[in-house]
């Protein structure tokens, strides 16, 4: 009885084992899938090689599932727009800060007349 009970385990666990690898190889063809990423076929597929190659792949399916992103995706092109308007921004208060100097500029001199 105990041997029936022990070879049910032994298969219990190995089934266990068998689809919980399985599961964890699909966590990054699911992230892709949940971000809408434009690659998730070639991340699913990638997936199932990196069964066979020993798990090597499986790190850089994780990367590449989590660098895009649904509302800014790949994230280059968003950081060029960003400088840009910065440098704008910038432009603009050098203008304010030397209409400032002037204006103190302006004012001291007033005052000096004065005094």
């Amino acid at each position: 009885m105990l041997s029936y009970l022990a070879l049910g385990l032994l298969i219990f666990v190995a089934l266990v084992l068998f689809y919980g690898i399985i599961v964890i190889h699909d966590i990054p063809y699911e992230i892709a899938k949940k971000r809408n990423h434009p690659h998730q076929d070639a991340i699913h597929v990638a997936g199932w090689v990196s069964l066979f190659t020993l798990h090597v792949l499986w790190p850089f399916l994780w990367i590449w599932a989590t660098l895009y992103r649904p509302e800014r995706g790949w994230g280059f092109q968003q950081i060029q727009e960003q400088q840009q308007v910065d440098e704008a921004l910038l432009v603009a208060l050098q203008e304010k800060l030397d209409a400032q100097a002037e204006r103190i500029a302006s004012l001291e001199s007033r005052l000096e007349e004065k005094a």
